[in-house]
C-alpha cells in the first residue's frame, strides 16, 4: 500500500529533478527568484483580457475532459471490456483524424472558427451526457461507450485545428511560444485536478459523476470561444478542392523544419502514449491496485507535465527549441521502458511524473517550432497535421499496443515500445537538427 504523503513528495521531487536535469542539459535557464524577469514576463500574458479568459475557460474544460478520460477505461473494464477493447476505444477516439484532419485544417484557415468550435464542441458535449443517461437507466454497454468515443473523435478532428490556432490568433507572433507553454500549464494542471476529481467522484458516486462533470465543463469554454475569437475574414471553404489540400500538405512536408516537428510528435504519440493508455492494465492486472492507485498515478503524470510546462516558461523566446523537443522525446521513451520494468507499485507514479515532464517539454516545443515556422496561411493546416501526428499516432499506437498487450503482456509490450521510441527519436534528431534554424 502507498503512503500517500510520501508518494506525493517522491513524485514532486523526482519530476522536479528530471526537469532540472533536462533544463541543465539543454541550456535552459532555471527560474531563479532573484532573476524572475523571464518568468514574470511570461506570466504577464495571463493578465491580458483575451488570453487570460481563454486560459481559465480552457482549464475548466480540460479538467472535465481528464475526469472523463480517467473514468472511461475503468468504466469499460467494469462493463467487461478486454485490453483489446481499451485499445479499440483509444483508436475510435483518435482514428477520425486520419480522414478529417485536412478538412479540420481547412476550416481553421478559411472558416469562421467561432462557428466551427461552437458547433462541434456542442455536439461533443452531448456524448458524456448520453453516457450519464445510459448509466442512470442501466442500459450502458461497452460498445455504446466506444461508439460515443468515435463521435468525440470526429468532432475533435474537425474542431481541434481551430482550437490549436487560438493562441496564435490572440497573441503577437513573438509571444506564440510563451502562449503555447502557458496553454500547456493549464492542460497539465488539469491532468492533476481532473484525475483527482474523477477519483473522488468514482469512489463516492461512481463513473457517472465524472461524465456529468465532463459534460458541464464544455459550456464555459464554448461561451468564451464565441466571445473571444474575432470573426474570420475567410469563408472560402466551399472553394477548397482536394488538389489544394494536397498542395498544402506537400508544401509542409517538404519543409525540413516542419517535417521534423511532425515526425517527432508522431514517434512520441505512436510509441510512448500507450504508457498512459494501458496504465489501468498495469495498475489492475500487474500490481493488483484499485481505482485510487490509478487516479494517483494519472495525477502524478499531470504533476510532471505541469513541471515541464513551467520549465518551458524559462526558455528564451528566440532559442531553437528543436534540441529540446528531440532529447526530451528520447527521454520519454526511456521512461516508458523504466515503467515497463518497474517491479514496485509505489514507483509507478514517480516514473509517470518523470514521463509527464519530458512528454510536455517535447510536444509543446515541437508545437512552438511548428507554429512559429509555418506561413500564416498554412498555420491551420500545419496544426491539423500536428493533431494528425499526435491523435492519429496515439490511436494507432493504442490499437497496435492493445494487440501486443494481449499477445505478449503489458510489460513486454511497453518494453518494446520504449526501446523503439529511443531508437526512432535518435534517428529523427540527426536529420531535424541538421536543418537550418528558422528565424522567428
Amino acid at each position: 500500500m502507498w503512503r500517500f504523503p510520501g508518494a506525493a513528495a517522491s513524485v514532486v521531487s523526482t519530476a522536479g529533478a528530471v526537469g532540472l536535469i533536462v533544463c541543465d542539459a539543454l541550456g535552459i535557464k532555471r527560474l531563479n527568484p532573484a532573476h524572475p524577469s523571464a518568468f514574470r514576463k511570461s506570466l504577464q500574458l495571463l493578465w491580458t483580457q483575451r488570453f487570460g479568459t481563454f486560459w481559465f475557460a480552457s482549464l475548466l474544460s480540460s479538467i472535465g475532459t481528464w475526469a472523463q478520460l480517467v473514468a472511461q477505461p475503468w468504466l469499460l473494464l467494469s462493463l467487461g471490456a478486454s485490453s483489446f477493447l481499451l485499445g479499440l476505444d483509444t483508436f475510435a477516439m483518435g482514428a477520425p483524424v486520419f480522414l478529417l484532419t485536412l478538412v479540420g485544417g481547412a476550416l481553421a484557415d478559411r472558416a469562421d472558427r467561432r462557428r466551427v468550435i461552437g458547433l462541434f464542441q456542442s455536439i461533443q458535449m452531448l456524448c458524456p451526457l448520453l453516457v450519464v443517461i445510459l448509466l442512470l437507466s442501466g442500459a450502458a454497454r461497452a460498445w455504446m461507450v466506444i461508439a460515443l468515443s468515435l463521435v468525440i473523435g470526429i468532432t475533435d478532428a474537425l474542431s481541434m485545428p481551430s482550437y490549436q490556432t487560438i493562441v496564435a490568433t490572440i497573441v503577437r507572433k513573438d509571444e506564440i511560444p510563451t502562449g503555447i507553454a502557458l496553454n500547456s500549464t493549464q492542460f497539465n494542471l488539469s491532468r492533476i485536478l481532473g484525475p483527482a476529481v474523477a477519483g473522488v467522484l468514482m469512489a463516492s458516486i461512481g463513473a457517472i459523476g465524472a461524465f456529468a462533470v465532463s459534460a458541464a465543463s464544455y459550456l464555459p469554454f464554448i461561451l468564451v470561444a464565441l466571445w473571444i475569437l474575432p470573426r474570420s475574414q475567410g469563408g472560402a471553404v466551399g472553394r477548397m478542392h482536394y488538389a489544394d489540400l494536397v498542395r498544402d500538405v506537400r508544401t509542409i512536408a517538404h519543409d525540413p523544419v516542419l517535417r521534423g516537428a511532425l515526425l517527432t510528435v508522431l514517434a512520441t504519440s505512436l510509441l510512448c502514449a500507450p504508457l498512459v493508455t494501458f496504465c489501468p492494465v498495469l495498475v489492475q492486472k500487474v500490481f493488483h491496485g484499485d481505482v485510487t492507485h490509478f487516479s494517483i498515478a494519472m495525477g502524478a503524470f499531470g504533476i510532471g507535465g505541469l513541471i515541464g510546462a513551467v520549465a518551458l516558461l524559462g526558455v528564451d523566446t528566440g532559442r531553437d527549441r528543436r534540441p529540446l523537443a528531440s532529447w526530451t522525446g528520447i527521454l520519454y521513451g526511456a521512461m516508458v521502458l523504466f515503467a515497463a520494468l518497474d517491479p514496485w507499485l509505489g514507483a509507478l507514479p514517480v516514473l509517470l511524473a518523470a514521463a509527464g515532464v519530458v512528454m510536455t517539454m517535447s510536444s509543446a516545443s515541437a508545437n512552438a517550432v511548428l507554429q512559429m515556422a509555418a506561413a500564416r496561411e498554412l498555420r491551420g493546416q500545419s496544426v491539423g497535421l500536428f493533431m494528425l501526428a499526435m491523435r492519429g499516432g496515439t490511436a494507432v499506437g493504442g490499437l497496435v499496443s492493445g494487440v501486443s498487450v494481449e499477445l505478449l503482456g503489458v510489460r513486454e509490450a511497453l518494453c518494446i515500445n520504449g526501446v523503439l521510441a529511443m531508437i526512432v527519436q535518435l534517428a529523427l534528431a540527426r536529420r531535424w537538427l541538421a536543418a537550418p534554424q528558422r528565424a522567428a
